[in-house]
């Protein structure tokens, strides 16, 4: 019904009302429920929320304590970010207008999280301290999503909350007349022949105006354009004055009249003034991602089918040509069955959200699955990765939308599993990314490096996701259900629908490939699209379970017997297989059942040893040649071996003879980033350094200048372990690693724990770092053995527990028992069989 409802009332220029957006959330919150794995207690979520809001505290206390009107805060060195007055980022900067930006960003953020004290707190901060006429120019897109919608966001919750008559009853609009003011002040960048607006605008004098200092660019992203009609048309319908809402529709009507024909793909890059594509590889990613999420929350913001109509049919292309699930790939537009590149970036985490509000939700728990397999091998999504999930761009700014699509799914699911995907984010958050002055962007997942920076989306958007989706509706203080979410996360009403609407003359004639589909119009059901299947998500989510490898489980191959003369080696049979890199168990260990035939094998004479071996595969990458660390000073005398991780620069271990021996010194600071405080203790000695906050390359160097021979590294991931996690080469920071000479090796925790303890209990430790295959004192065999008398043995123990082994006749043979005394051989004719027992106490190991 609701369906037929919605199909017979869009036909309407604007005669929606707000049933018809509401409806769409109506169905998202009404999913079916599927299982996979444990369910989560409202105790369990509880805690969870509570630990949000912890952290949210901690991030913007710290944004109001150290940085404070600057527009964001340097999470590292506990001060705000002031342009001019920091080392220039480049376009990063655009965003920053001296309009304290990161409290503007988090204001309906406050009222969605409950801290309504602290909303009323930052409202009358804002009226009272923020400026918008400041002579800076900035990104139109940026000022538009971040600043315009965050007034407009928290205007719209000032008013909910004044009319309830408990709060803000002083509010007289000011928010709204502050977003208006600053909607005139991007009008100037509208002043283009095309409709598309420049992307930088002078806050003061404008574009065109001889002090503006920008109006030369020629070009801007698609979504730069695209992603100003949510704010614009908001304002226009809150204000009274259309001309912002008509702007912002011209700009889409010029992208979509820009589309290829052909593919119905766009491009990434537009020239502003003749609408010539710049750049015409298309995809979902950086550069497009919000035009087409503002297309559809249009048509739910503001019930004009024109919105639905452009999307639907940049959705069938994107679907055709794009989507190659799990993954996205940008293709050429004018040549869409062509890629262009083969890596991904992290922006297009958001479509998988974008896929729910469409009703197509196989792809979208497809694609998310994958970018959360990504974030199990890296922590967080790195800014572009391959599509083999190898790291391609290392940075991580804290970005949000991955959270955003886990929520969407969440609430059109109901599958507990996208709450514990939840609870990883928050985890990883608070272990990785937490510092003492906030919460600081990963400048390399790979290394955990942290970059002084914390984005205001980080409060406006992160944070709302995730306290959403461990809350109940009725743990809101609004009805969540009636908001829209923009590009930002910031909440505008779907109400608006039902306001004056500016009827435009230019509509798009409807596609037939949609005459037939079941969600072009009327909202999702999972009960529709999955029937009588709670467990349809994770039936869909199984086949990228392993995607990345990660959390792979290894199946043995299968028994396999193994003769080996003993005599033919001087190695123990044990290590003799362990050095051809094969995993024992002993045959004790292990079923009749399961060794079938050769349990009960007996020979007399030569025996045949049977090992069971597994025989790991091969991987496809550059193999890693395993070094040790051996602890050689007493009481260890080389006992104590740890297994370590090779680097690709600095010296190689396998061409030294003997390897480096030197007396271990932990570097002060613990991390080495810095300057060395104890560079006169460190010369001579080998180096100890903990593994994050910069780069290997850089620990090398530093430690290197103080004299070190040698540097061990160890990992700050607490619990890893070279018997559970693969071993890796360390590489470089990009430059040259020529001048790093000294020998690096990489320890993961367990082991390094291990190698600290005995530093602590011994203070003096003397190690040898060398190849595996040139451990000290391998080449030595220190077995002993004793003759078993006839009968020692009850029947079948022989077979069961012992190794033996043929006394060849030889001229003077002499044998070493248990005590240490000569026996030389008095049957030189006759062979004597030589037995260790498992069982026999007096028996060496």
């Amino acid at each position: 019904m609701w369906g037929d409802w919605i199909r017979r009332e869009a036909h309407g220029c604007g005669g929606l009302v707000m049933v018809l957006a509401a409806v769409f959330f109506f169905c998202l919150l009404n999913g079916v429920t599927g299982q996979d794995g444990q369910t989560m207690t409202a105790e369990e979520k509880s805690k969870i929320r509570d630990q949000i809001l912890e952290m949210f505290d901690h991030a913007y206390n710290s944004y109001m304590k150290y940085a404070y009107p600057a527009d964001e805060l340097m999470p590292l060195s506990c001060r705000g970010r002031v342009r001019g007055l920091e080392p220039n980022r480049g376009d990063i900067d655009d965003s920053l207008g001296k309009f304290s930006l990161t409290l503007i960003d988090t204001l309906d953020t406050l009222v969605l999280l409950n801290k309504l004290d602290e909303f009323e707190e930052a409202v009358k901060k804002t009226v009272s301290d923020v400026r918008l006429d400041n002579d800076i120019v900035v990104s139109v897109f940026e000022t538009n999503i971040r600043v315009l919608g965050g007034l407009l966001g928290a205007h719209v919750m000032a008013d909910v909350l004044k009319q309830r008559g408990e709060r803000m009853q002083w509010y007289r609009d000011e928010l709204l007349h502050m977003a208006k003011e600053l909607g005139f002040r991007l009008l100037p960048a509208f002043n283009t022949t095309s409709g598309l607006p420049y992307p930088r605008v002078n806050l003061r004098y404008g574009v065109l105006n001889p002090l503006s200092r920008t109006g030369t660019e020629s070009d801007t992203c698609t979504a730069c354009a695209g992603t100003m009609i949510l704010e614009f048309a908001a304002l226009s319908r809150l204000s009274g004055n259309t001309i912002f809402e008509e702007h912002a529709r011209k700009a889409l009507d010029v992208l979509w009249e820009k589309r290829q024909r052909g593919s119905d793909l766009v491009g990434t890059v537009i020239n502003i003034h003749n609408g010539d594509w710049v750049r015409r590889d298309s995809g979902v990613g950086a550069g497009i991602d919000s035009y087409y999420e503002y297309l559809m929350k249009a048509y739910i913001l503001l019930g004009d089918k024109v919105y639905l109509e452009r999307f639907n049919t940049h959705y069938s292309a994107i679907m055709k040509y794009i989507s190659q699930p799990p993954l996205l790939l940008n293709v050429h537009m004018h040549n869409p069955t062509v890629n262009v590149r083969s890596w991904m970036d992290s922006l297009l985490a958001f479509f998988p959200g974008l896929q729910v509000l469409r009703g197509d939700l196989k792809p979208a728990i497809e694609t998310h699955e994958m970018l959360y397999q990504v974030t199990k091998q890296h922590n967080f999504l790195p800014e572009a990765f391959t599509s083999e999930f190898r790291v391609h761009w290392g940075q991580h700014p804290l970005r949000p939308e991955f959270a955003e699509s886990t929520y969407f799914l969440y609430k059109a699911t109901g599958d507990p599993y996208y709450l514990k995907v939840g609870q990883s984010i928050v985890e990883k958050l608070n272990a990785h990314a937490r510092v003492p002055c906030g919460f600081a962007a990963v400048q390399d997942v790979r290394t955990g490096t942290h970059e002084d920076r914390m984005d205001s989306f980080f409060l406006a958007e992160m944070f709302k996701y995730l306290y959403l989706l461990f809350s109940e509706k009725s743990q809101l203080p609004i009805d969540i259900d009636d908001y829209i979410f923009t590009t930002e996360a910031h909440l505008l009403p779907i109400s608006l629908s039902s306001t004056q609407p500016h009827c435009h003359s230019n509509n798009t004639e409807p596609q037939g490939a949609h005459a037939d589909d079941l969600f072009s119009y009327s909202c999702p059901s999972a009960q529709t699209l999955f029937p009588n299947n709670p467990t349809f998500a994770r039936t869909i989510r199984d086949g990228y379970k392993y995607l990345t490898g990660v959390g792979r489980i290894q199946q043995n191959s299968p028994i396999r017997g193994i003769e080996l003369p003993l005599h033919d080696t001087g190695l123990e049979p044990v290590e003799f297989l362990k050095s051809m890199g094969i995993s024992l168990t002993p045959l004790t260990e292990l079923t009749s059942a399961s060794l079938g035939s050769a349990a009960q094998d007996s020979q007399k004479g030569v025996y045949k040893l049977k090992l069971v071996a597994e025989v790991s595969q091969t991987p496809e990458h550059e193999e890693v040649v395993p070094l040790i660390v051996q602890l050689i000073s007493p009481p260890f005398l080389g006992r104590t071996v740890l297994t370590a991780g090779p680097a690709k620069f600095g010296m190689d271990l396998a061409k030294q003879e003997h390897g480096v021996k030197g007396s271990i010194v932990r570097s002060v600071p613990y991390t080495a980033c810095g300057s060395i405080e104890n560079a006169v203790e460190l010369q001579g000695h080998i180096a100890l350094a903990l593994r994050g906050d910069c780069m290997f390359a850089a620990k090398a160097r530093h430690l290197q200048e103080t004299g070190a021979i040698g540097v061990i590294f160890i990992d700050h991931r607490e619990g890893s372990s070279s018997a559970e996690t693969p071993l890796f080469q360390m590489v470089g920071d990009g430059d040259s690693t020529d001048d790093i000479t000294i020998p690096l090796v990489f320890l993961f925790s367990k082991e390094g724990a291990t190698l600290t303890a005995a530093l602590e209990e011994h203070h003096n430790v003397d190690v040898l770092l060398l190849p595996k295959e040139k451990q000290l004192g391998k080449e030595k065999l220190n077995i002993k053995f004793r003759l078993a008398k006839d009968g020692e043995f009850a029947e079948g123990e022989v077979e069961s527990t012992t190794i033996q082994l043929v006394l060849e006749q030889s001229e003077a043979a002499t044998e070493t028992d248990i005590n240490g005394r000569e026996a030389t051989s008095s049957t030189r004719n006759n062979q004597e069989t030589c037995a260790s027992s498992q069982k026999d106490p007096e028996s060496s190991p």
